[in-house]
């Protein structure tokens, strides 16, 4: 029996939790450029699984349903923070908070790359990165 399973595919894909998953794929096609890929599946009157892709990365979202995942909002925030490499790191603040974001640190040169922070109007937090 092995120990170690062989990951396949994207390897871990993010599955948020929000509080109002139509305004969320919304927001997220607004500031990130995503698209809806797959089916939405309904349940209890609810978004109970959509998928989006930012880029090459599959996101699934589903309204909040507390007995299988809680949001940001109930959980008064998170510890997690979604990196995602962009292409320009200032049109894309622009275009997040524009879109709705919070900014949270202003686009700014580091010895890693260009950075910026924001957090999306579901409470989860997102830095963006460029190299430079």
């Amino acid at each position: 029996i092995s120990l170690m399973a062989n990951v396949i595919g994207q390897g871990i894909s993010l599955m948020l939790g929000v509080h109002d998953a139509e305004a969320a794929i919304q927001f997220y096609g607004d500031a990130f450029g995503a698209i809806e890929v797959g089916e939405r599946h309904a349940w209890e009157g609810k978004i109970g699984h959509a998928e989006l892709q930012i880029g090459t990365a599959k996101i699934m979202l589903a309204d909040e349903f507390p007995a299988y995942n809680k949001s940001p909002r109930t959980l008064g925030g998170t510890p997690v923070i979604l990196h995602l490499e962009v292409d320009d790191v200032d049109a894309l603040t622009v275009r997040a908070v524009e879109a709705g974001a919070e900014l949270l640190k202003a686009p700014t040169s580091e010895s890693y790359g260009r950075t910026s922070k924001l957090c999306d109007p579901f409470g989860h937090v997102w830095m963006l990165w460029a190299q430079i």
